[in-house]
């Protein structure tokens, strides 16, 4: 068994790996929070996109998975278009302490992109898109980055949380607007 020091020290072992990398990290809250700056996959409806995901490592991080979700939107079957919830059984369910941190950037999150299931929705829209109608589904990716998933937008993204009332900050829009009511 695993003590927590140990713990802790693979996960600022698994954070400084990433950070390492060819990944672009922002630290949030600690090691155990941040944003990692990921890009859509080549030879897919989602290549030149980038996504700002952000990363929350549990207290029995690596023997419990990372909390991930995409910050900008993004159009996908298994990631949901409000939250950035993302719907994938390797981090969900079926976890290990032996994957890390560039196991979900380098591997999980580009197979998830290249290959949807659009069985297990959390985007029911967009898996049946996908299923029904491919070639509109690619050009709702497409559009979607183009809008959503470009280093200008993610500019545009952060300037506007800079300028959001901290104390709201945390809400989604539809929250805080109903809040500023």
């Amino acid at each position: 068994m695993s003590s927590p020091v140990q713990g802790k020290r693979r996960m600022d072992t698994d954070v400084i790996k990433l950070i390492e990398s060819k990944h672009e990290v922002t630290i949030l809250g600690g090691l155990n929070e941040f944003c990692v700056k990921f890009y859509g996959p080549v030879n897919t409806p989602y290549e030149g996109g980038v996504w700002k995901i952000r990363v929350h490592l549990p207290e029995h991080y690596p023997f419990k998975s990372p909390s991930i979700g995409f910050m900008n939107k993004v159009y996908h079957p298994n990631i949901d278009e409000v939250s950035g919830t993302v719907c994938l059984d390797v981090i969900n369910q079926n976890w290990t302490a032996l994957y890390d941190l560039s196991n979900i950037f380098e591997s999980f999150l580009p197979q998830l992109l290249t290959y949807p299931n659009p069985v297990d929705p959390l985007n029911g829209d967009a898996a049946s898109l996908y299923l029904h109608k491919p070639e509109e589904y690619k050009k709702k990716v497409s559009d979607y980055v183009r809008r959503f998933a470009t280093e200008e937008a993610l500019r545009g993204a952060a300037k506007n949380d800079d300028s959001s009332d901290s104390d709201l900050s945390d809400f989604s829009d539809d929250e805080t607007k109903d809040m500023e009511l």
